[in-house]
């Protein structure tokens, strides 16, 4: 009698509880059909709720500079970054490593594509190029005076078309600064051990060495005219290079000797393992360290919307777009450096 006592009431208790459970369950359940509409109505791609019609209102002036003053870097139709026009006649300032190893490149500025595109000069410290396509009364980039405080507003292009350049906008997080190359800059080659001479057992595929053609069995002689023979003599003469700059190399092959040009290179992007970072920041620029100063800023587009104006709430470019740095932070060189680069590119083309 006891033991149906007991289990009685643990019945009603538990009755009571699931009788509460459902109180609560059947309004949600109401709600949720009157709610469920209007959030299908929200229910927008990322890239409109980013940089749809109603953000590119809020950024008219800016808008209207990207559209007039940037460029579409293509090879065929696929997009391998934007540009900076810099003149009327057709000069235009890219990311050069996200370039050069291309084929043919065609252009558009505003809703004109030019076909007819050669690269001119290339600045390795920057990772710039300037790029000249046959072109008159172009609306080159207007720049501002200053530079933006941390925390402005500033707006790059974001989601493009063949007519249309769309904005993206965001803030200035860090003062400018300098980036220095990740892990130092290097060769990209590994040294046999225990020779009388520097000769090179493995060459990194990622590097300007790789590029430059060198080999294992290869023996570095001297650098820019320094005769090396030793590991030591070797790094002396590299330590205070940068990421991007070119080293004179003289090699020698087979008995004979070579003269290289090698580009040095950021050591920590020639890795090929990842932090977690990294993993998780997507699809990021190849080149990211190893500028003598940027602008940070958190506009997160993707990897191929760099090389293009960096521009402030009235249109005015505060900096040209160098690197998607990771899923928090992007770089831009500051307008000051921009017009720097361009004189100096302009310079080295006619000599």
């Amino acid at each position: 009698m006891k033991r149906t006592t007991k289990d009685t009431k643990g019945s009603e208790t538990r009755a009571f509880r699931e009788v509460s459970c459902l109180s609560w369950f059947f309004p949600l359940l109401a709600l949720s059909w009157i709610v469920s509409p209007a959030l299908a109505d929200q229910n927008l791609e990322t890239a409109r709720r980013r940089n749809g019609d109603a953000v590119v209102a809020a950024f008219t002036d800016a808008q209207a500079s990207i559209q007039r003053s940037s460029a579409v870097i293509q090879e065929g139709r696929r997009r391998l970054a934007y540009g900076v026009v810099v003149s009327p006649d057709g000069w235009i300032l890219t990311k050069a490593s996200e370039v050069q190893s291309a084929g043919t490149l065609n252009v558009i500025v505003d809703a004109e594509t030019f076909a007819d595109v050669r690269v001119a000069a290339v600045d390795p410290i920057w990772d710039v190029a300037l790029l000249k396509v046959t072109a008159e009364n172009l609306t080159p980039v207007a720049f501002a005076s200053g530079e933006p405080p941390q925390g402005a507003w500033v707006v790059a292009n974001g989601a493009t078309s063949r007519a249309k350049r769309r904005v993206l906008p965001g803030i200035v997080s860090a003062n400018a600064r300098e980036i220095p190359a990740s892990g130092g800059a290097a060769l990209g080659v590994v040294l046999k051990e225990g020779g009388k001479s520097l000769a090179i057992a493995e060459v990194s595929e990622k590097s300007g060495a790789h590029e430059a053609g060198l080999q294992p069995g290869d023996v570095i002689v001297a650098v820019e005219g320094k005769k090396v023979s030793k590991p030591a003599e070797l790094r002396d003469q590299l330590k205070d290079r940068k990421a991007g700059s070119a080293v004179k190399l003289k090699i020698r092959r087979d008995g004979k000797e070579l003269a290289v040009e090698v580009r040095l290179m950021a050591r920590g992007e020639m890795a090929d393992e990842q932090s977690r970072n990294d993993q998780m920041s997507g699809d990021f620029s190849p080149r990211r360290t190893g500028f003598p100063r940027v602008i940070q800023h958190d506009i997160l587009g993707a990897r191929d919307s760099v090389g293009g104006p960096l521009v402030d709430l009235d249109g005015k470019c505060v900096g040209m777009n160098i690197a998607r740095a990771d899923r928090a932070q992007s770089f831009a060189i500051p307008a000051k450096e921009v017009q720097e680069i361009t004189a100096r590119l302009m310079k080295s083309k006619n000599e």
